[in-house]
């Protein structure tokens, strides 16, 4: 199998706030030891260096929690280890994630400075009361003026927008939809509100006090985002995201949907190698701050550690490739698995019109892609 490439997540775990529909691995920014945490992410950075042989990075993501919450000075400094022990590929992505209610000038280009040159704004919504319903801190007008901004300063900017969310209609989300297009965006992550198991938003659900439109609703919704998005200049090449071209991609999530290697630093973090001999290894890191910064401290660079077998690997694969438009590689799936998919179940989603393909690729439809869990589960051998 061709070498895959290797990208890094830096996962910073404080937000100000804990929204009600998230099940993230996150705590409240108040008594964070920003000063502590800087120097156990650089530190894991060398021990990772010294664990594997180093190549140049592909990408480096800063998820959380709210990185756009840590000192500019962190960044940079993380930045400056992954250089510094793995160096970065000539076209390598560093990206942010950052919220409406953190932008300043100053600080922005501080980041910009630090080597950030990709931005993924956590808008949510356009609407005052949908925000507030979405228990997010920053306003409409907030998140409009961040917007201009992040386009002032970082050469590639994202924003994440829900919808059916509640009470929402399908004209609203049209709107709100082309208000945000009209930036001049080249890259936009569309998601469906989820109710996801321990968050507050699955306790309301439970108590009768949340109310989500139902699925042919939702589905209404997600046909309006491909049409209007595509009709825009940016055409689905995800599932739940859209860019105006391949420049415009996320780099980094290309490397989970296409079963890369990816490494990672901070609390919760999860990352995949394909090891020695083709096996794919998972790994997952303590998901405490304090926890994680003791055990870096102690030179240990994951809490756990797992060996996938052929077949989990290949069901991995399947259920990643299928969600982007260039489809799975399906030589690549034999060449690193040894497994293939289930050769009947193809035959029949073939002829239901839910996927396409041949020896070497398989995609989903655009009738498939609606019901893609269906689809990929069906085909996992």
């Amino acid at each position: 199998m061709t070498r895959p490439a290797l990208g890094l997540y830096a996962h910073w775990p404080w937000c100000a706030r804990i929204c009600p529909y998230c099940d993230f691995n996150v705590y409240r920014a108040k008594g964070a030891d920003t000063d502590a945490m800087t120097a156990v992410l650089t530190g894991h950075v060398g021990l990772w260096a010294e664990h594997m042989q180093p190549r140049p990075l592909a990408s480096l993501h800063f998820g959380g929690g709210t990185p756009s919450l840590a000192p500019p000075a962190t960044i940079a400094a993380v930045i400056k280890a992954a250089d510094a022990r793995f160096g970065f590929a000539p076209d390598a992505e560093i990206g942010l994630e950052a919220n409406p209610e953190d932008a300043g000038p100053e600080r922005w280009r501080a980041f910009r400075d630090a080597g950030v040159e990709r931005v993924s704004l956590g808008v949510q919504a356009l609407d005052d009361d949908a925000l507030k319903s979405l228990g997010r801190m920053h306003s409409a007008d907030q998140a409009r003026r961040a917007i201009a901004l992040a386009l002032e300063i970082f050469p590639r900017v994202s924003i994440d927008l829900i919808y059916a969310r509640p009470d929402q209609t399908a004209e609203a989300w049209e709107a709100e939809l082309e208000e945000a297009l009209g930036f001049g965006l080249k890259h936009l992550s569309a998601y469906q509100l989820t109710i996801e198991p321990g968050t507050a938003f699955e306790k309301r659900a439970a108590r009768g006090q949340l109310d989500t439109p139902e699925e042919d609703s939702a589905a209404q919704f997600y046909e309006i985002t491909q049409q209007i998005c595509a009709a825009r200049g940016l055409p689905a090449y995800e599932v739940s995201n859209h860019a105006s071209g391949p420049a415009h991609q996320s780099r980094h999530n290309r490397l989970y949907w296409t079963s890369q290697d990816w490494i990672a630093i901070g609390p919760g973090g999860h990352g995949r190698l394909w090891a020695d001999g083709d096996a794919r290894r998972g790994f997952a890191l303590a998901r405490r701050p304090d926890a994680y910064q003791a055990a870096v401290s102690a030179g240990e660079l994951w809490e756990e550690d797992e060996t996938l077998s052929p077949l989990d690997a290949a069901r991995e694969m399947i259920l990643m490739g299928l969600r982007i438009t260039d489809g799975l590689d399906r030589a690549r799936l034999r060449a690193a698995t040894g497994q293939d998919v289930d050769a009947d179940a193809l035959a029949r989603l073939t002829g239901q019109g839910l996927v396409a393909g041949d020896e070497t690729r398989i995609k989903a439809t655009r009738k498939g892609r609606p019901v893609l869990d269906y689809v990929a589960g069906a085909l996992c051998p």
